[in-house]
C-alpha cells in the first residue's frame, strides 16, 4: 500500500488513496492555547472548522458569499462523515483540504513570530513573543524575542484565545478561519519593549515551519524537540543524530506534538534503531506492517519525553522506541489516539477522511483510548525535562 497516514498536523497529499492518522480540530484547539503545555507557533495548526448553516456561519451572522459557497462544495463530505458517527472523521471542501495539504507539507502564510500568553504585572494576562522566524517578515520588521505583543491591527490579544490570535496573525478572515491569508497582505502589530511602546507594519509571506529544533542541553547531551511530524522531518532528526559527538546522549522531546505523517515518524524511528518493527495496523481486516530503515543509533543513551499532548503518529514512535527497549520514557501518560484515516476524494472535490482501522505498538499494545504510560511519570510535569536529564545522565553513567 503506497500513501501516507496523517494526523491533522499539515502535509502535502498526493491524490488517491493514503492512509491517515487525523485528531479533530477541538485537539487542534487545546495544542494552540497551551493546555497540553506545549508551545503556539503561528500557523503550526489548523484553525477549528466552523459548522455552516444554510446562509449563516453558525452563530455569526451573515456569512461571506466565498464562506458560503466553500460549505455547499462539502455536502457530500459531510454527509458521509456524519453517518460514520466516529469523532476523528473530518469533511473538508476542496479549498480547505488544499490549504490544509500545504500546512501538512510545512508552508503557511504569515508573519514569522510564535506567541504565548503569559502573566503580566498585577495579575494582567500578557501575550509574548518567544520565537521570531530568521529572515521572516518579522524579523526584517524589528520584533525581537521577549518583546510583548498588546494588539493585532488595533484589536488588542490580552484575552483573546491563542486560536483567534494565531488565525488573525496568519490572516485568515473570521467566518471561515480555515482559509489562509494572502502573501502580501499588511497587519499591524502593536508592541513594546524594555518600556518602549511602538506599532510595526508587516506584510505576511508564505514560510515553510520549523519544526524541529535541536540544541545542545549540556556538553554530553542534545535535546531534539519535534513539534510535528510534517515533511522532512524524519531527515534533519536522522542528520542531528548523525552529527551529534560520539558520546552523546539524546532527550527526544514530543510533548504536545499532535501526530503527522507517520512516514516521517517511522523515519525518526530509524534514526535509533536497526531496522524492525515499528507498528502494525489494520485495513480493512488486513494487517499492514511498518519497518524502521537498518543503520540507526542503538547505542546513544536516549530518553522520550511525554504528555497529554502527544498524539497519534508521535504516540507510534513511542510505543515503538519502548518497546523495543530502545529508551526510557519520561512524562505523563500520553493521549491515546491509535486510529486510521483514510481521505476519500469525492466527485464535487469534497474529502471525507474515515477511519479504517487500528495501530498497535511492536509488542501489540493497543493506543487507542488508553494511551501510552512513561516508564517514569513525572508530576508536576514542569518537572519531567529536569527528570529525564537525571535519567539520561544515569544511562549514560551505565553505559
Amino acid at each position: 500500500m503506497s500513501g501516507k497516514w496523517r494526523n491533522a498536523c499539515p502535509r502535502r497529499v498526493r491524490r488517491g488513496a493514503a492512509l491517515t492518522l487525523v485528531f479533530a480540530s477541538a485537539l487542534a484547539t487545546g495544542a494552540a492555547t497551551n493546555s497540553w503545555g506545549g508551545v503556539t507557533a503561528e500557523g503550526a495548526v489548523p484553525a477549528p472548522r466552523q459548522e455552516f448553516g444554510d446562509s449563516k456561519v453558525s452563530g455569526q451572522g451573515p456569512a461571506d458569499p466565498e464562506a458560503v459557497a466553500a460549505a455547499e462544495s462539502k455536502i457530500a463530505a459531510e454527509e458521509l462523515v456524519s453517518r460514520s458517527g466516529d469523532r476523528w472523521s473530518a469533511a473538508y471542501s476542496a479549498p480547505e483540504y488544499e490549504e490544509f495539504a500545504r500546512r501538512l507539507g510545512g508552508a503557511y502564510v504569515g508573519v514569522g513570530l510564535s506567541v504565548r500568553p503569559e502573566d503580566g504585572p498585577h495579575g494582567r494576562r500578557a501575550v509574548r513573543v518567544f520565537d521570531v522566524r530568521p529572515g521572516g517578515p518579522a524579523e526584517r520588521a524589528g520584533v525581537r524575542e521577549g518583546d510583548r505583543l498588546h494588539a493585532v491591527d488595533g484589536r488588542p490579544v490580552a484575552a483573546e484565545a491563542m486560536t483567534e490570535l494565531v488565525a488573525r496573525l496568519r490572516g485568515a478572515p473570521e467566518d471561515d478561519p480555515n482559509r489562509a491569508g494572502e502573501p502580501g497582505t499588511a497587519v499591524r502589530l502593536s508592541l513594546s519593549r524594555d518600556g518602549h511602546r511602538w506599532t510595526e507594519t508587516v506584510r505576511r509571506a508564505r514560510l515553510r515551519a520549523q519544526p524541529v529544533t535541536v540544541d545542545r542541553v549540556d556538553r554530553g547531551t542534545v535535546r531534539i524537540a519535534i513539534d510535528c511530524f510534517t515533511e522532512g522531518v524524519g531527515a534533519r532528526v536522522r542528520q542531528a543524530v548523525a552529527d551529534a559527538p560520539a558520546g552523546t546522549g539524546f532527550l527526544l522531546d514530543l510533548r504536545g506534538n499532535p501526530g503527522g505523517l507517520v512516514a516521517e515518524s517511522t523515519e525518526t524511528a530509524s534514526a535509533f534503531l536497526d531496522g524492525g518493527l515499528v507498528a502494525a495496523y489494520d485495513l480493512d481486516g488486513e494487517r499492514r506492517t511498518l519497518y524502521a530503515e537498518r543503520g540507526g543509533n542503538t547505542e546513544a543513551p536516549l530518553v522520550v519525553l511525554v504528555d497529554g499532548g502527544t498524539m497519534s503518529a508521535a504516540e507510534l514512535l513511542t510505543g515503538a522506541l519502548q518497546d523495543r527497549g530502545r529508551a526510557v520514557v519520561v512524562g505523563t501518560p500520553t493521549f491515546g489516539k491509535g486510529s486510521v484515516q483514510m481521505p476519500h476524494h469525492l466527485s464535487d472535490g469534497s474529502v471525507a477522511e474515515l477511519t479504517v482501522g487500528h495501530y498497535t505498538t511492536p509488542r501489540g499494545r493497543e493506543v487507542q483510548g488508553t494511551g501510552l504510560a512513561p516508564d517514569l511519570e513525572v508530576r508536576p510535569e514542569k518537572r519531567a525535562a529536569e527528570r529525564a536529564r537525571t535519567v539520561l545522565s544515569g544511562l549514560a553513567a551505565g553505559a
